[in-house]
């Protein structure tokens, strides 16, 4: 049996959330067309006859202008040296650009084995994956280079194969029936903010972030009630996620709402409220409540 966390990084919208939802078989990472999307550090587990991957997804490595993107690159960086086997995922309709280099710096210190997944194949000739792969092989010292489509699981097996082969032998280092790390807040949290990635304007997704004001477990009615703030940075910013006579906010709360009800499988009722708090992605105490943690 082989056994070991494999970390997924790379340059923001590669794909590595939809790739860490695919092996897990479940939504434990949200998604969206924007990039930095993900902001925190989440666990996800695999099982499978060969061994148990343990991924952990990162949050992408780009030039960090406040203090909450310092944090989410040092995530990052940290998970390059501490992972059994590092998994880049690169975006195969990009081309290969200063970022990816530096991405290359780094992936370089590291003393984990090194595997490329080239992901988004099937948006991609396939007369093109060959000199992109050639490409991304002279960036670092790749043991495995592998084309993948997250989204459709193309050459997942294979990408899987490449992952354990890296992998010490070992026990399973989380039971079989164990999924992620996320705590419940959270993935409340995060669900309603990819829902204010999908609808709102390209101003909001960077300044925009959600906290769990009170969480009810499920009462004697079969409802579990939950009390959000969807932070903005500007006050003008606050009429976009409400929307003309509350029409956007509903339709965010809508669709939160329904999936968190799945995911839960109770009802679920939902309070939306919008403040906005200028500089707060500056602010420790804030980014430690929402999970862009300082691990230093």
């Amino acid at each position: 049996m082989k056994a070991g966390f494999v970390a997924l990084v790379g340059r923001p919208n590669a794909g590595k959330s939809t790739l860490l939802n695919r092996f897990v078989g479940q939504k434990v990472a949200i998604v969206s067309d924007k990039p930095q999307t993900t902001r925190n550090r989440i666990v996800g587990v695999r099982n499978s006859e060969s061994g148990q991957l343990v991924f952990i997804d990162t949050p992408g490595i780009h030039r960090p202008l406040h203090r909450m993107n310092v944090r989410m690159v040092d995530v990052a960086v940290q998970s390059i040296s501490q992972a059994d086997v590092v998994c880049a995922v690169a975006d195969a309709t990009e081309p290969v650009g200063g970022g990816d280099q530096y991405l290359g710096t780094l992936l370089s210190r590291a003393s984990a084995p090194l595997v490329l997944a080239l992901n988004k194949i099937d948006r991609l000739a396939k007369p093109a994956l060959l000199p992109l792969l050639e490409q991304w092989s002279r960036l670092a010292r790749f043991q495995d280079l592998v084309p993948v489509s997250a989204l459709t699981g193309e050459n997942e097996q294979a990408l899987e194969q490449a992952l354990l082969r890296h992998l010490p032998e070992g026990d399973p280092l989380y039971p079989a029936d164990y999924l992620t790390d996320q705590p419940e807040r959270s993935y409340v949290a995060e669900i309603i903010r990819e829902k204010v990635l999908r609808h709102t304007r390209e101003e909001l997704p960077f300044s925009s972030a959600v906290l769990v004001d009170r969480f009810e477990d499920t009462n004697d009615r079969g409802v579990m009630r939950l009390f959000c703030t969807i932070l903005v940075e500007r006050e003008s910013q606050k009429p976009i996620v409400i929307g003309r006579g509350g029409t956007m906010i509903k339709r965010i709360g809508t669709e939160a709402r329904e999936e968190l009800e799945r995911f839960f499988n109770v009802r679920v009722y939902l309070d939306l409220r919008v403040k906005a708090s200028a500089g707060w992605r500056e602010d420790p105490r804030l980014l430690d409540q929402i999970g862009v943690r300082d691990d230093e």
